[in-house]
């Protein structure tokens, strides 16, 4: 420990931390760096005007100051940055936390998550408070409202993976659109199709990873932040010196007061100077904490409010030039939502709630950065398409605007259960948290749920669609899991249909994917009533996701023996984070080096090892229990195998081949069911198992040795 505190470690700790805040101006803060282009053209697009006084416009940069001083600096990168998930953030990550410290999640993948919290704590306080109880006791006894918490974290995710088309297209348009400052009889398709270009180049670069796209965006948007500061300083003092008067909160009271229902419609604008907020906290996988910290008060920050304030003190002296007051962008805002939605996906993947995707792990070092070639493709289409449609970024400003106040809401209201939950705060302190700025975000809402007819509805329609998507997706893959829980099948009914089926043992080993962590699945008790005859060695594996970004080695595999030695029958169940990488070659090995140490810790007169009883494995009463049945074949009887005999034969039944089975099921909704339930089942949700990635592809599974045994769940 005390090597770890030294200076050399320290020094490294901070050069780290240098670097990854140079990167992360070319990650994570573009969002906020380049809304100053549009902020005050859609403020100013509706039926607010300024005037011969700058009441107006020192009002409006008021707001603008206030917003960026209480949501991105005070919300997220002082208070939400610190409830990170062992270095995950977003939705999904105080999701995870939440279902870890309490029973308020649907998604928990079993007792184990609870049992080995002690692997992944975040060092808050074990000391219970009176709310902490009595919000747990709340969701552990109504199971309507873990389904509502889940369907509002779904809401949440939706709107980022939203906010992940209409950002690049916002950014990216605004940008371009500067180009017809200069040349005015330009014509509008011309802008779209430099956008378009700029949007497809933009989403080409996305599989070189966060560490490239970084390094490549960072010297541009330091050199464009230094550049609006600098312009901003220049206006401050040649245009209005005065306008710093407008840091105080009085111009706020003033600026509604004078402007009344005008000033209330245009904070749907003014929203739009805090873009990219929820990616900092989104993106914190992709960096650290103090990284995020120094980039954003050190440089970010202060550069933003000169720009603002440089602006405003330019309009107050040419308030004829509202639409073309600043117009000389580089267009590269939109990739910090685009990483973010990378990882919220990925999240949401692991855990159950989205269709298999391919997941690529751009980086060694920080687990983290990952780039999926389905979502970056799909996205730009979708991009290209919203660029095409809708042309005018005073529309999609309205929609964008919608959909970042939705995600900071759902974050705020998240973020009152990890303080009275997770840290065990003061209820007081959770609801100072929620009514400062849940009031705050709640007024921008109201103002951008007025502007749903003039593009507001596109988030919201995409919300909607994504939300489902997830929903059925969850919903029918908890029913399959529920309909295999129904149908195990205890293994002292398998053993004993031996004698009866004639059932051989053929050389290999062979593992058995379920998600059962006890008894055998339905669907290789079908293969072996059809086909008698299974490996020398079988393994019934089960792959469980936990809540949390990676599980230590240490923890990964919980193996044990069933039934009797010479069965040679196992169960190991493999646990993986969310953002764990699955190397199928090295689990193979890890696996049956396991399997070797179990077979060496036993001793002579030991007929079951048994491990990790919690994780559902048979005790040593079932698997004496059970019935020697074919077993028999393998002419050993009862007779004890010897320790070097038994690891002998487990080499052998390696040199032989690894065979995986798996089943191929197929989810169908019960007659009985309601028409509502067929839709979600038969077509939602078989729709995105046939197109989504078959699970021995998410696996690595070589072809070769894979057997899928095809079965009809009726549920």
């Amino acid at each position: 420990m005390d090597t770890e505190l030294g200076p050399p470690n320290r020094l490294k700790l901070y050069k780290t931390s240098l670097c990854l805040a140079y990167q992360s101006f070319g990650v994570v803060y573009g969002d906020l760096s380049i809304s100053p282009i549009y902020v005050y053209k859609s403020i100013f697009s509706g039926s607010l005007r300024p005037y011969k006084e700058d009441h107006e416009i020192l009002g409006v940069l008021s707001l603008v100051f206030w917003t960026l001083t209480l949501i991105p600096l005070c919300k997220y990168i002082v208070l939400v940055l610190a409830a990170d998930d062992n270095g995950e953030g977003g939705t999904f990550a105080l999701y995870s936390l939440l279902c870890r410290h309490s029973k308020a999640g649907l998604l928990n993948a079993s007792h184990a998550v609870r049992d080995h919290a002690s692997s992944y704590n975040l060092g808050t306080s074990s000391k219970e408070t009176k709310t902490s109880l009595l919000i747990k006791d709340f969701f552990e006894k109504h199971q309507s409202s873990r389904i509502l918490l889940l369907l509002f974290v779904l809401l949440g995710t939706s709107m980022v993976i939203g906010d992940g088309i209409l950002t690049p297209t916002m950014s990216v348009l605004s940008a371009v659109g500067g180009i017809k400052v200069k040349i005015n009889d330009l014509h509008e398709n011309y802008t779209v199709f430099v956008a378009c270009i700029i949007l497809v180049g933009l989403f080409a670069v996305q599989h070189y990873g966060t560490h490239k796209v970084g390094f490549l965006f960072a010297p541009i948007l330091i050199a464009w932040l230094l550049s609006i500061s600098g312009v901003g300083i220049y206006n401050i003092i040649h245009w209005n010196p005065s306008v710093v008067y407008a840091l105080s909160p009085y111009y706020v009271y003033n600026f509604f007061k004078k402007s009344g229902k005008a000033g209330w419609n245009s904070l749907g604008g003014v929203v739009l100077c805090v873009t990219g907020a929820e990616a900092m906290f989104a993106d914190l996988g992709h960096f650290s904490q103090l990284s995020l910290r120094i980039a954003f008060t050190g440089v970010v920050y202060p550069c933003l409010i000169l720009a603002y304030m440089g602006e405003a003190a330019y309009l107050s002296k040419h308030k004829m030039e509202l639409q073309s007051s600043f117009y000389k962008a580089i267009p590269v805002g939109s990739q910090a939502i685009i990483s973010a939605t990378f990882s919220i996906i990925s999240q949401c993947r692991a855990l159950n709630c989205f269709p298999r995707v391919k997941i690529v792990h751009t980086s060694s070092q920080i687990h983290g950065r990952i780039y999926i070639p389905e979502v970056n493709w799909i996205l730009m289409v979708l991009c290209l398409a919203v660029v095409i449609g809708f042309r005018d970024t005073d529309m999609i400003g309205n929609a964008y605007g919608l959909a970042v106040v939705t995600v900071m809401f759902v974050t705020t209201c998240l973020m009152f259960l990890i303080i009275s939950t997770v840290w065990k705060q003061n209820v007081l302190a959770a609801l100072m948290f929620v009514i400062v700025f849940g009031s705050i975000e709640l007024l921008y809402f109201s103002a951008c749920l007025a502007k749903v007819h003039r593009g507001g509805w596109l988030p919201v329609l995409f919300s909607l669609v994504i939300l489902s998507l997830m929903s059925a997706w969850q919903y029918g893959t908890s029913k399959k899991q529920a309909f295999e829980l129904q149908n195990k099948v205890s293994l002292e009914r398998l053993v004993g249909l031996g004698p009866s089926l004639d059932i051989v043992r053929v050389p290999g080993i062979g593992l058995i994917y379920s998600n059962l962590a006890s008894g055998v699945p339905p669907m290789f008790a079908r293969f072996v009533t059809n086909i008698p005859a299974f490996h020398q060695i079988v393994i019934f594996v089960t792959l469980e996701s936990l809540m949390v970004p990676k599980v230590p080695d240490t923890d990964r595999f919980v193996i044990g023996q069933i039934g009797p030695p010479e069965f040679f029958l196992f169960r190991c169940t493999v646990r993986y984070g969310y953002k764990d990488v699955k190397d199928n070659y090295n689990f193979e090995i890890q696996l049956i080096e396991k399997v070797a140490e179990l077979l060496e810790s036993e001793s002579p007169d030991q007929e079951l090892e048994v491990v990790g009883q919690a994780s559902g494995l048979l005790t040593n009463a079932e698997g004496k229990e059970a019935g020697v049945g074919a077993c028999q074949r393998r002419k050993v009887g009862s007779q004890r195998l010897g320790l070097s005999e038994k690891i002998m034969e487990l080499m052998e039944a390696r040199e032989a081949g690894v065979v995986y089975m798996m089943g191929n099921t197929y989810v169908v909704a019960s007659e009985a069911s309601s028409l509502l339930k067929k839709f979600a089942i038969d077509v939602v949700y078989g729709f995105l198992r046939r197109n989504c990635r078959r699970p021995a592809t998410a696996l690595g599974i070589p072809h070769t040795s894979l057997i899928e045994v095809g079965m009809a769940y009726h549920v």
